[in-house]
């Protein structure tokens, strides 16, 4: 089992993304590499804290690779844009890649740049080793199960 954090705009859509992927074996919306301790969404929403609504993936290598998944991930979002993703707009909606495992970095950096290719301006998404993640409010987890007509930046075709 191996675990990294990912940022991309909105958490309830991230997490309902890769909820349905092979090989994930657990997710959890949260709060990452901000300033302070267990944040209130309302905290967070200030922009005041300098965390990024972001989702812990729990996931087995031996069924999905970490290429597997950013290549996944790189499909549902814009990495060229600062702070915003679809509608949400905002510090806490930054993209980042926050990584647990040193050995997963080289991984992460050939994943952006063969991305690169696809832009022609520059990716601006984060990669940092995870500093923190705070656990968000029970009412997001799983917050598009249980709400299905909630809002996602997410095309809908992306997240069959």
């Amino acid at each position: 089992m191996k675990k990294i954090v990912l940022a991309g705009g909105c958490f309830w859509g991230i997490q309902a993304y890769f909820d349905n992927k092979k090989g994930i074996l657990s997710t959890k919306v949260g709060y990452a590499n901000g300033n302070g301790e267990n944040p209130s969404y309302e905290e967070v929403c200030n922009e005041d804290t300098g965390f990024a609504e972001a989702c812990l993936l729990e996931y087995n290598a031996g069924v999905i690779t970490l290429e597997e998944l950013l290549e996944l991930y790189w499909r549902i979002i814009d990495p060229t844009i600062v702070n915003r993703q679809g509608n949400d707009m905002g510090n806490q909606y930054r993209t980042g890649i926050y990584y647990i495992d040193e050995e997963d970095v080289e991984i992460i950096e050939k994943s952006r740049e063969k991305q690169q290719k696809n832009y022609n301006k520059k990716i601006v998404t984060e990669i940092l080793p995870l500093k923190n993640f705070y656990d968000a409010e029970e009412y997001h987890q799983k917050y598009l199960e249980k709400n299905p007509g909630g809002y996602c930046h997410i095309p809908g075709e992306l997240m069959e």
